[in-house]
């Protein structure tokens, strides 16, 4: 089995720092961005929350279609260099001009639509080649799970980088730290992807010399064939409904429950327990596969995590559980720990099914098969986006912060100081109710938990391939190749 050169692993992991930082400023703070930046009645706010979904939607169904793109069209540069390119380039100028545009009432509506639906799409050009190319880089355990474990570092950094700073210093000159920020991720975005394109040197199988051009139906072959690419693709769904909500709420938890003064900084010392608790679990990552089977450790931390969602729900409201920002931070570090090691671990399971595939019908579609990843993350962001958006909606708490969204736009015209909107605003948030914020509290905690303990009951029941049967399918392919 051909070793993987050091350039080749460290351009392709490095290279998703600038990636998912330009994901997380979109996914995290483009809706926090309209929802205290614009001044939008509660049906203007609904449409876009609707758009969001649609064009989720349609990016998911767009996943596996731009797979088979890449899997029928070969350039010079290579298979997938140069979508990687293409859609870094064209996704990091989109961002800008979302983040810059600033059209009034239904007018920003319908630019957002068309904007939204833009990024969805290049950002998949990008997103599928990039996922594509790591499966096809090594089929060595140890290499996939050392390409999985530095990738994930990389990722936790890009992320960490825009969820840790932006929340500190956006409160009370909201629109123009907005507008920069999304300049200087932009850039970060084409920088670290040039770096992949010209570091990464593509690995040709020969299993794909058996593949002919591929279409709808070829795609929906491949799927429905894959008994085991089933189960830990709805997982890989289930999994990211249930880990991304307690982040995609965290502003507004924060700004609600301790003030907006308060809330960018508590924000921030979150953030820093999502990226210690991420990049620990992916330091720890190999040590925990060589002692325990992945299994194992996928039931202890899916069970460990829903435990800590319990107790998040009752803090505050269970004398024995203060609102302490201590207790809140330490809740947080071990469900973001728990869920960087569950990450990888159906990371690695949905990537063993290339494998498994190609052992089966002797074609290998890392393309294709690889879209399942990026299908359920796009596909489970829109279904948080609709629980997020519908739960502000009916607990009133948008309602709530428009008030503060009218502070930010005086204070982008230089009308007001910023300690003017500051002191405002927490006086707008004290408004909130006790049963407007439990409802706040729910969809933070029991839908994930929910998504979780599903999820670990399908990959119990129906997904197979341990690591004694994976070690059993390369060594036949191995010498299949050799016959």
């Amino acid at each position: 089995m051909e070793k993987l050169d050091n350039r080749t692993k460290w351009s392709y992991c490095i290279g998703a720092t600038g990636r998912d930082m330009a994901y997380a400023l979109v996914s995290m703070f483009l809706i926090n961005y309209i929802q205290y930046t614009m001044k939008l009645t509660v049906a203007q706010f609904a449409a876009i929350a609707a758009i969001v979904v649609v064009c989720m939607i349609w990016d998911a169904i767009n996943d596996p279609l731009m797979g088979i793109i890449i899997e029928n069209c070969h350039m010079k540069m290579g298979k997938y260099r140069p979508w990687i390119l293409m859609g870094a380039i064209l996704n990091a100028i989109i961002i800008v001009l979302l983040f810059t545009l600033r059209p009034t009432g239904w007018g920003f509506v319908g630019l957002f639509g068309v904007g939204y639906l833009l990024w969805g799409m290049t950002y998949t050009m990008n997103d599928i080649a990039y996922w594509g190319m790591l499966p096809s880089l090594s089929s060595d355990p140890k290499e996939r799970n050392f390409l999985v474990t530095a990738m994930g570092i990389f990722i936790c950094v890009g992320q960490f980088t825009v969820a840790g700073v932006v929340p500190t210093i956006i409160a009370g000159n909201a629109i123009n730290t907005y507008r920069y920020v999304a300049l200087i991720v932009g850039l970060c975005f084409i920088a670290f992807q040039t770096l992949t394109v010209l570091g990464v040197r593509e690995r040709k199988h020969s299993a794909e010399e058996n593949v002919e051009h591929l279409g709808l139906k070829d795609m929906f072959k491949i799927f429905g064939r894959n008994d085991q690419l089933i189960p830990a693709g709805i997982s890989s769904l289930l999994f990211n409904i249930g880990s991304g909500l307690l982040i995609m709420f965290g502003m507004n938890f924060f700004y609600f429950e301790f003030g907006y003064s308060k809330g960018g900084d508590l924000v921030f010392i979150f953030t820093v327990m999502y990226g210690l608790g991420t990049l620990i679990s992916e330091f720890l990552f190999p040590l925990l596969t060589k002692f325990f089977k992945r299994k194992v450790l996928l039931n202890f931390f899916s069970i460990f995590a829903c435990a800590c969602y319990l107790i998040f729900l009752g803090i505050g409201y269970l004398p024995f559980l203060p609102k302490n920002p201590l207790i809140i931070n330490l809740l947080g570090f071990l469900i973001f720990f728990s869920q960087g090691v569950l990450n990888m671990l159906i990371i690695v399971m949905l990537n063993n099914t290339i494998e498994y595939d190609e052992l089966k019908f002797n074609e290998r579609h890392d393309s294709i098969i690889s879209t399942v990843r990026s299908f359920s993350a796009k596909l489970s962001g829109a279904i948080n986006q609709g629980i997020v958006n519908l739960t502000l909606i009916v607990s009133g708490i948008y309602a709530i912060s428009q008030n503060i969204s009218e502070l930010e736009v005086k204070s982008g015209a230089g009308e007001i100081a910023r300690e003017e909107v500051l002191s405002a605003a927490d006086g707008f948030i004290n408004s909130a109710t006790s049963h407007q914020l439990f409802i706040l509290r729910t969809g933070i905690t029991l839908v994930p938990l929910a998504a979780l303990a599903f999820c670990l009951f399908i990959m119990n029941k129906y997904y197979k391939i341990d690591e004694t049967k994976y070690d059993e399918i390369v060594a036949e392919i191995k010498k299949r190749s050799q016959d």
